[in-house]
């Protein structure tokens, strides 16, 4: 993106946003070897946000001219007094920032084609294929995703960022006595293509392991349903963090009734957690999606939602944190450019412990080990459901016969009261989009946790 933003600083009245943003999307399906989905695509515009008496205006527009521009300023503007000359509130504070900021994750590397993109593709597949002959089928899909913006706020902070995150899907499927079976692994995270994919042998070893895991799931037997103490592996903590802790702790779904708003400053986990929602360095390494600035010109800075496991705090945008006067942490962030931006998470975790994943496996004598997770969903009251495609028992401290595909449940909260250990390590899981009214990449993971859970099974 090449455009002198400054230039229409000149016609903001009051307080504004302006956004320019282009996402550019790459699609690429193999399956089987035959190539079924082969598609490139650019999505670009501007928007505007005006403030005015506690009320929003907005407008957009797919065209990047001058004179469109200049149109989406009156409109958002136009908007914002309509709506606030109906209000009876008094202006609110828009914390006015200066911050700016220009990260743009671009490759040093030469360009793919789209031949030779589909080239590395293939010869994944082809690997597989002759390695494991006997599948049933086999899948792969690349998505990458550069997410570029630039930022103008009346208050004169100044983004031009872009994120690009390229991630990989790898699906085999096979038989059992009772019927399919399949397992997937995820590839890939930050970055443009050349620099996330520059050597198909690197995915070997992982899609053998995804292979070996296919043919545990053969012999699998139906766990034991009901509560039962459990080891969850780094993805299902991670989604148990972000789904059922991290959208009940969002200002706004605060604000509309969720359990955490009744329990600030309480004790909601174990001693042993504690949780972040990071802008973009965690454990002095970057995150999957680093946020620096947030769209509404904040500059991001990392919420600590629950210490020690007190619920210390929300995520905030502008809006809420004038309603429970505290400062905004640079959580406002949109997927599209005609996207307001909304309270959104950006990478979301349990921080890591002190034990090991081997001792904590070896610590229980009855259970399961929780390896992925599938769909699942999880309401305000942080009460959820996962999918859980792999598993293993845990019989006096070893690891037994894979379990069938299964389910667990829960309230989120209670949960994390029966935390008893936490890995010492850091996984972030790079395929997290999470759907709050609107698309957005998200990072999690964690480290890997030992607790009390519900698990779907036979009695």
């Amino acid at each position: 993106m090449r455009y002198d933003i400054q230039l229409f600083k000149k016609h903001f009245e009051l307080y504004t946003e302006l956004r320019f943003q282009e996402n550019r999307n790459t699609l690429i399906l193999c399956t089987d070897g035959v190539i079924t989905a082969n598609n490139v695509r650019s999505e670009s515009g501007v928007s505007a946000r005006c403030g005015h008496k506690n009320r929003f205006g907005f407008s957009s527009s797919s065209c990047l001219d001058d004179e469109t521009i200049k149109k989406v300023l009156q409109e958002a503007n136009n908007n914002a007094k309509f709506l606030g000359g109906k209000s009876k509130d008094s202006d609110i504070n828009y914390y006015e920032s200066c911050e700016n900021i220009e990260r743009l994750f671009l490759t040093k590397k030469n360009r793919y084609t789209q031949t030779e993109i589909i080239d590395f593709i293939k010869t994944i597949d082809n690997y597989i294929i002759a390695t494991y002959p006997n599948l049933k089928s086999r899948s792969i899909r690349l998505w990458s995703l550069d997410m570029e913006k630039m930022l103008l706020t009346s208050s004169g902070a100044y983004a031009h960022t872009m994120i690009p995150r390229t991630i990989m899907y790898v699906t085999l499927l096979s038989e059992s006595e009772n019927g399919p079976i399949s397992n997937s692994q995820v590839f890939g995270g930050r970055g443009q293509i050349e620099d996330v994919f520059d050597d198909p042998k690197k995915l070997y070893f992982k899609i053998d392991k995804t292979y070996k895991e296919l043919m545990d799931k053969k012999d699998a037997v139906f766990a034991k349903a009901g509560t039962c103490e459990v080891v969850m592996d780094s993805d299902l903590a991670g989604i148990l963090a972000h789904e059922a802790i991290g959208h009940t702790t969002e200002a706004d779904l605060v604000l509309g009734g969720s359990v955490a708003g009744d329990n600030l400053n309480k004790l909601v986990a174990s001693n042993l957690v504690t949780l972040v929602d990071f802008a973009n360095h965690a454990l002095n390494q970057e995150v999957p999606i680093p946020v620096f600035i947030d769209d509404e010109g904040i500059k991001a800075k990392d919420a600590v939602i629950i210490e020690n496991g007190i619920l210390k705090s929300f995520m905030h945008n502008k809006e809420s944190a004038n309603i429970f006067k505290v400062a905004p942490t640079g959580n406002a962030r949109a997927y599209e450019y005609f996207d307001e931006p909304l309270i959104r998470m950006r990478n979301t975790c349990i921080i890591p412990g002190k034990s090991t994943l081997s001792d904590m496996i070896a610590s229980v004598e009855k259970g399961y080990y929780l390896v992925k997770s599938s769909n699942g969903q999880a309401d305000s009251t942080s009460e959820f459901t996962f999918g859980v495609p792999l598993g293993y028992e845990i019989i006096n401290g070893k690891l037994g016969r894979a379990i069938k595909e299964t389910t667990i449940s829960g309230v989120a909260f209670d949960v994390l009261k029966t935390v008893t250990m936490i890995s010492d390590d850091l996984t972030w899981h790079c395929g997290g989009m999470c759907g709050k009214k609107q698309m957005i990449p998200v990072g999690m993971g964690g480290p890997a946790i030992k607790c009390h859970i519900n698990i779907g099974g036979k009695a």
